[in-house]
C-alpha cells in the first residue's frame, strides 16, 4: 500500500510539473514565431492549465477506471471555483466586469450540465467525446470572433525564450506527462482497491492535487502585487475541464461508471457552489475577504456529498 501511495503522489507530482513546464514552453515558442497573444491565450492558457486533466482522462479511459476521471474532473471544478477563489481573493480582493462574470460564468455551467447529461446512462461514446470537444471548440471560436478572451490573452509571457531553450522544457514537460499520468492512474487504481475505497474519492483527491500548484502559484502572485488574475483565467479551465478533457478520454476510449446515480450529489453540488460563486462575482463585482471566507467554506462540503 505504501508503495502504490508513493508512486501514486510521485506520478501526480510529475503531471503537474511536466505540464507547467511544457505549457510554459510552449507559449515562448508561440510568442517567438509570431503567434498571437490572443490565441495562445485562449489555447495554451484555458487549454494547457488541464493537461493534468486531459492526461488523467485518457489514461482512466483506457483502464476502464471512468470513475477516477470523473472524480477528478469534478474535484478540479470545485477546488478551482471555491478553494482557488477564497484563497487568492484572501491574499488580495479583485473585481472584474459583470459581462465577464456572464460569459465565462454562463458557459462554466453550460459545460457542467452538458458533463451530467452525458453522464446519465453511466457511459461517455466516443461519438459524445466528440461533441463534447466540438462544443468547446464553438466556445473558443466565439471568443475569438466577439473578441471576449483579452483578458486572458494578458496572462501570457510578453518577453519569450528562444527556440532552443524552450525545446527541452517542452520535450521534458511532455515526458513528465506521460509517466506521471500513467503512475497516478494505476497506483490510484490499485490504491483504491487495498483500502476498499471508491475509485471516485481518490479522483477527488487527485482533483484537489492537480489545482494546487494553480492556487500557490496565484496566491504568490497576488501577495507579491501581480494581480493579472482574471475571471478567463480563473473560469477558463473549469470550461475545458468538463466537455475538452472529458472528450478526449471519450474519444479514444469509452468512459464507463460503475453508478451513475451514486454521482449526482457531488455534480449537484459542484453545480450549485459554482452559481453560488458566480452570484458573488456578479453580485460585488468581484470577490473580497468576506466573499472569499464564503467561497472557502463552500468547498468543505466536497467530500461529504460523496
Amino acid at each position: 500500500m505504501l508503495v502504490d501511495a508513493a508512486l501514486f503522489l510521485g506520478g501526480l507530482a510529475a503531471l503537474v510539473l511536466g505540464a507547467d513546464r511544457a505549457v510554459t514552453g510552449a507559449g515562448d515558442l508561440a510568442l517567438y514565431y509570431g503567434v498571437s497573444p490572443f490565441f495562445i491565450g485562449v489555447t495554451l492558457v484555458s487549454v494547457g492549465t488541464s493537461v493534468p486533466e486531459m492526461v488523467t482522462s485518457v489514461y482512466a479511459a483506457y483502464y476502464g477506471a471512468g470513475d477516477l476521471v470523473v472524480g477528478n474532473i469534478v474535484g478540479s471544478e470545485t477546488a478551482q471555483i471555491t478553494l482557488a477563489i477564497g484563497i487568492v481573493a484572501l491574499i488580495a480582493p479583485f473585481v472584474t466586469e459583470r459581462r465577464n462574470v456572464l460569459v465565462y460564468g454562463s458557459a462554466m455551467l453550460l459545460a457542467m450540465i452538458v458533463m451530467a447529461l452525458t453522464l446519465d446512462d453511466g457511459v461517455i461514446v466516443r461519438s459524445e467525446g466528440f461533441l463534447m470537444m466540438l462544443a468547446y471548440l464553438q466556445f473558443v471560436y466565439t471568443l475569438y470572433t466577439n473578441e471576449g478572451g483579452a483578458e486572458i490573452a494578458e496572462e501570457v509571457i510578453e518577453e519569450p525564450a528562444e527556440p532552443e531553450n524552450a525545446l527541452p522544457g517542452i520535450l521534458g514537460g511532455l515526458a513528465l506527462v506521460v509517466v506521471g499520468g500513467q503512475l497516478m492512474v494505476t497506483n490510484g487504481v490499485a490504491l483504491a482497491a487495498t483500502l476498499g475505497i471508491p475509485e471516485y474519492l481518490i479522483g477527488l483527491l487527485t482533483g484537489l492535487g492537480t489545482t494546487l500548484p494553480e492556487i500557490v502559484v496565484a496566491g504568490i502572485a497576488a501577495h507579491e502585487g501581480r494581480g493579472g488574475i482574471s475571471v478567463g483565467s480563473i473560469l477558463g479551465s473549469n470550461i475545458t475541464d468538463p466537455v475538452f478533457s472529458l472528450g478526449v478520454g471519450a474519444l479514444l476510449f469509452d468512459v464507463t461508471v460503475e453508478n451513475a446515480a451514486a454521482l449526482q450529489p457531488s455534480l449537484v453540488y459542484m453545480f450549485v457552489a459554482s452559481a453560488a460563486v458566480l452570484s458573488l462575482f456578479y453580485w460585488r463585482r468581484g470577490i473580497d475577504r468576506r466573499a472569499a471566507v464564503v467561497c472557502l467554506a463552500l468547498y468543505l462540503p466536497t467530500f461529504v456529498v460523496v
